[in-house]
C-alpha cells in the first residue's frame, strides 16, 4: 500500500484522520473537486480555504433551493431523484431526476411555468436550464441514446420518500444508487471518482448486488469494485479512467445479455451524426480528467 497516495490522504482527510498542511491543502482541494467530493474537504480543513467553504456552501445552499422548488412543482408526477443521493453532502453540476415516459409533456411544461427553459430534447433525456440551473429529466439511464438501464422499473420497483431540509421527496433507494452509479461510472463516463466508491462502500450489500445483476450491470459493478479496491491499496489514484479494454469488455457482456442494450446501440451511430461537434467531443471524452 502506497501511503503517498493523494487519493488515500483525501479519504483520510474525510475520515478525520489527516490534516493536510502546506501546498497540500491546495493539491488536495484540487483532487476534492475532481471527485466531487470539494464541500466534505472544504468542510474538514475550513481554516486555510474558510473564504472557499463559504462560496461553496452558499453554492450547496443554491443547489438545495433549486432543487426543493423543482421536486415541489413535480410532485404530481411519477418522479425520482437519480444520481442524487450519496453519503456526502455534494454540490452537483445538474439536477437528474427520472421521470415516467408519459409524464414528460407535463413534467417540461411545468418547468416551463417555473422559467426554465428546453436546451436539448433527445431520445431518452430532456435538458432544461434556469438562471444557470440545469435539470435533466430522464426516461431511461442511458448514453448517447443507449439504454443501459430500465427506468420504468427503477420507478416502479426502487424508489422511497426521503426528507431534504425537511422537504419529502422521491428518491432511488440507496442500493439502487449503487447500481446507477456503477453503471454510470463504466458504461456512460468511462471513469471512476472517488465519490463512487465512497457510495458502493458505504451502501454496498445483497440487495444492491441483486439490484445490479437485476439490471445486467453486474459487471460494471464488478469492474467499479476491482478499481476502488486498487485504490483503497494506493495503486491507483481517483479519478480513474476505465482502460479500454474494460469498457469493450463491458458492453460485449451487455450486449450479448441485455435486448433492450443491443437493440439501442444502433444511436450512437445517429448521435454522432447529428452532432457537428462529434469529433470535438470525442477527443474532450479521451483526455478529460473528470466529468
Amino acid at each position: 500500500m502506497s501511503w503517498n497516495s493523494d487519493s488515500l490522504k483525501l479519504l483520510k482527510v474525510l475520515e478525520g484522520f489527516y490534516r493536510p498542511c502546506g501546498g497540500e491543502v491546495l493539491r488536495l482541494a484540487k483532487i476534492a473537486r475532481l471527485n466531487k467530493l470539494y464541500l466534505a474537504y472544504l468542510r474538514m480543513v475550513r481554516g486555510p480555504l474558510r473564504d472557499e467553504l463559504v462560496r461553496e456552501e452558499a453554492r450547496y445552499r443554491w443547489f438545495i433551493e433549486n432543487m426543493i422548488e423543482v421536486v415541489e412543482a413535480l410532485r404530481r408526477l411519477n418522479y425520482a431523484l437519480y444520481k442524487f443521493r450519496r453519503p456526502v453532502e455534494h454540490v452537483s453540476v445538474d439536477l437528474d431526476i427520472l421521470v415516467d415516459r408519459n409524464g414528460i409533456p407535463r413534467a417540461v411544461a411545468t418547468l416551463r411555468e417555473h422559467g426554465f427553459r428546453v436546451v436539448v430534447s433527445e431520445p431518452y433525456t430532456v435538458t432544461l436550464e434556469r438562471r444557470g440551473f440545469i435539470v435533466d429529466l430522464y426516461t431511461e439511464p442511458s448514453f448517447a441514446w443507449v439504454v443501459y438501464m430500465n427506468g420504468g422499473r427503477l420507478l416502479r420497483d426502487h424508489v422511497e420518500e426521503v426528507e431534504v431540509n425537511s422537504v419529502k421527496m422521491q428518491a432511488l433507494t440507496r442500493e439502487a444508487e449503487v447500481a446507477v452509479a456503477a453503471a454510470h461510472a463504466i458504461y456512460k463516463e468511462h471513469i471512476v471518482l472517488l465519490i463512487d466508491c465512497l457510495t458502493m462502500w458505504s451502501w454496498l450489500n445483497r440487495k444492491a448486488w441483486s439490484i445490479a445483476t437485476d439490471f445486467g450491470v453486474e459487471t460494471a459493478l464488478k469492474e467499479l469494485m476491482k478499481t476502488c479496491d486498487l485504490i483503497k491499496s494506493g495503486l491507483l489514484e481517483a479519478p480513474c479512467k476505465v482502460k479500454p479494454h474494460v469498457i469493450l469488455k463491458a458492453y460485449v457482456e451487455k450486449t450479448v445479455k441485455d435486448p433492450v442494450f443491443r437493440a439501442t446501440l444502433p444511436n450512437v451511430l445517429n448521435y454522432v451524426a447529428s452532432r457537428k461537434t462529434a469529433g470535438r467531443d470525442i477527443l474532450n471524452r479521451l483526455t478529460r480528467k473528470s466529468y
